[in-house]
This record gives C-alpha cells, sequence and structure tokens, in this order.
C-alpha cells in the first residue's frame, strides 16, 4: 500500500506471518519479521512514516533486505 511519506514510499504486511515489508523513497526494501497487526496499523497511522519507523521498528525486528 502506497503511504503518504518523505521517508517511506509503501507499507504492506502479511498478518499470518507477521511480516512487514517496507519499501522506501530510495527503493530500498526490507521486510521484518515478527511484526504484529497493532504494530503495523499504528505505523499506518502515524502522522510520521520515518519517525515511527526509526522509533518502533528499526532495529527492533529481525529483517531482511530484498532485492
Amino acid at each position: 500500500m502506497f503511504v503518504d511519506s518523505t521517508a517511506v514510499r509503501a507499507i504492506d504486511y502479511d498478518p499470518q506471518g507477521q511480516a512487514l515489508q517496507v519499501t522506501f523513497v530510495s527503493g530500498e526494501r526490507y521486510r521484518y519479521r515478527g511484526v504484529t497487526a497493532q504494530v503495523h496499523q499504528a505505523f499506518l497511522d502515524a502522522e510520521s512514516k520515518g519517525r515511527f519507523f526509526q522509533a518502533q521498528i528499526r532495529d527492533r525486528y529481525r529483517f531482511e533486505r530484498l532485492s
């Protein structure tokens, strides 16, 4: 899902696998594991997606960079 942000282009979520995929405006894509549906919704609702990502997701979940 495309979002209105200067840092994040898109946020996608797989609730069964608790996997959050973040696409940044740079084009880099990452998948974060173990992210709850509540965190995903809070990310979508955040006024600043970049600040929310830095404070609540980055360095808190296992991740992999996608090609």
